[in-house]
């Protein structure tokens, strides 16, 4: 093959990279979310300081109520460990699509590491315990409390921190595929705890599966 070949390839695969994810953005940018994140913080605001256990549970019992067909049945809710960026915590999903999530995330033990950078916008609010953050381009962080919400916009960097017995409520909104590099690199390549890594992605297909159902339901298919 020649070097003119090859190069014409590289251009055209470029070119159609570009198309895609322009695409991608403008899909995003113009669909209709199942959520907001003010919706969820507030939701997850009201129960800030109570036990997390309690709190979860109530959370899980508003937002089925609030968004029917949209949160998974208590069958396939499962706590799952999470190993990224060199911190551990464990994740419960409540709702996956290729743009929006919601989770309860946290930690029982003290753990730290790098947030992961994404083409996607995470907010965390704060049931118990503390989070701590150090921002990329500053020298120094901010701790945040039970009722506080974090928001991590698309393409932000920091350094990020729990005390043990830290737990929130998360919602992601952009292009979720591309946050699975990131949540499942240590998983495949440090712990080599393949059966996390089955939980994770059975989960998130459950998820994508029950959203499929809805819109198909929704849409009079069903």
């Amino acid at each position: 093959m020649s070097l003119t070949t090859k190069f014409l390839k590289l251009v055209v695969f470029v070119g159609v990279l570009v198309l895609l994810i322009q695409y991608l953005q403008y899909w995003m940018a113009n669909k209709r979310y199942v959520f907001t994140k003010e919706d969820v913080a507030r939701l997850a605001k009201q129960y800030a300081g109570q036990d997390h256990e309690q709190a979860f549970s109530k959370v899980v019992v508003e937002l089925r109520k609030r968004y029917p067909g949209h949160i998974l049945p208590d069958e396939d809710l499962q706590w799952v460990f999470v190993n990224a960026g060199g911190w551990m915590g464990s994740m419960c999903l409540l709702h996956a699509s290729l743009t929006e999530y919601v989770l309860l995330f946290g930690t029982a033990v003290d753990t730290s590491g790098h947030s992961g950078r994404y083409w996607a916008e995470i907010s965390d609010t704060v049931i118990s315990g503390t989070f701590r953050q150090w921002k990329e381009g500053t020298t120094k962080s901010e701790t945040y409390y039970p009722g506080d919400t974090i928001v991590h916009t698309v393409g932000e960097a920091t350094s990020v921190q729990w005390t043990a017995g830290t737990w929130m409520v998360e919602y992601g909104r952009g292009f979720i595929p591309s946050t699975l590099g990131f949540a499942l690199a240590d998983t495949v390549f440090s712990t080599q705890d393949f059966l996390t890594l089955y939980y994770t992605v059975r989960v998130y297909v459950k998820g994508m599966l029950l959203e499929a159902n809805t819109f198909l339901t929704e849409a009079g298919f069903f």
